[in-house]
C-alpha cells in the first residue's frame, strides 16, 4: 500500500514513497484494546501516566482518552538519536515534574528495540520510589537483547525496519502522519 507524500519539503520529496505498517484503523483498534488492559489492570489505584517525548506524545494522547480510570500525566525527554543514527549514548534532556513516590507508574514509549533508552529511563523511575512502574511501547521491534520481558503492554510487533508515522519521525518530519509506515 503506497501513502500519499507532502509535496512542500525536501525531505518528503526525497523519500517519496512509505510502505504502510500499520493503519490509522489498525492502531485506533489496538489503543482501544490497551486501553481496555489498563482499565482492569490499574482500576482503583493512583496511576500516573509518563510519556517519553517526543516519540510517545501522539500514542499516549491516544490512550489516556481511551482509558476510563482517572490518571495523572506527566512527560520526560530523553535522547539517543541523531540524524536518525543511534549515538549509543541516553541524554535525559528534561525530568517529570509531579512527584511519583508511592504511586503507580505507566510508562508510555514510541518503540522499545534495542532497550538501552528503556533500561535507562527504568533505573531513573525506580529511584523515585514509585508504587510499581510497567511499560506501554506502540512498537516493539525485536532485536535479540532479550528486553520484551521489560514491556507490559505491547502495540505492535515491528519488523527489523525505520518506521515513522503516529508520532516517530525521520530528522523531525513524518510525526504527523495517521499511520505507521517505513520508507520504501
Amino acid at each position: 500500500m503506497k501513502a500519499p507524500l507532502r509535496q512542500n519539503s525536501d525531505l518528503y520529496m526525497k523519500k517519496n514513497e512509505i510502505e504502510v505498517l500499520f493503519t490509522k484503523e489498525q492502531i485506533q483498534k489496538r489503543v482501544e484494546e490497551l486501553a481496555r488492559q489498563i482499565e482492569d489492570d490499574y482500576h482503583g489505584r493512583d496511576l500516573v501516566v509518563v510519556g517519553v517525548l517526543k516519540g510517545a506524545f501522539i500514542f499516549m494522547s491516544d490512550l489516556v482518552r481511551s482509558v476510563k480510570t482517572p490518571l495523572a500525566c506527566d512527560f520526560l525527554r530523553v535522547s539517543s538519536y541523531e540524524h536518525d543514527k543511534n549515538t549509543g549514548v541516553v541524554r535525559m534532556e528534561f525530568d517529570t515534574t509531579q512527584p511519583i513516590t508511592g504511586k503507580d507508574v505507566l510508562l508510555v514509549e514510541d518503540i522499545v528495540d534495542s532497550g538501552r533508552t528503556l533500561r535507562h529511563i527504568l533505573k531513573h523511575m525506580e529511584a523515585k520510589e514509585p508504587r510499581s512502574v510497567k511499560v506501554a511501547s506502540l512498537l516493539y521491534k525485536e532485536t535479540g537483547a532479550g528486553i520484551k520481558k521489560l514491556v507490559n503492554y505491547i502495540g505492535f510487533e515491528t519488523p527489523d525496519r525505520y518506521v515513522i508515522g503516529y508520532g516517530l519521525d525521520s530528522e523531525g518530519i513524518y510525526r504527523s502522519l495517521p499511520y505507521i509506515g517505513a520508507f520504501k
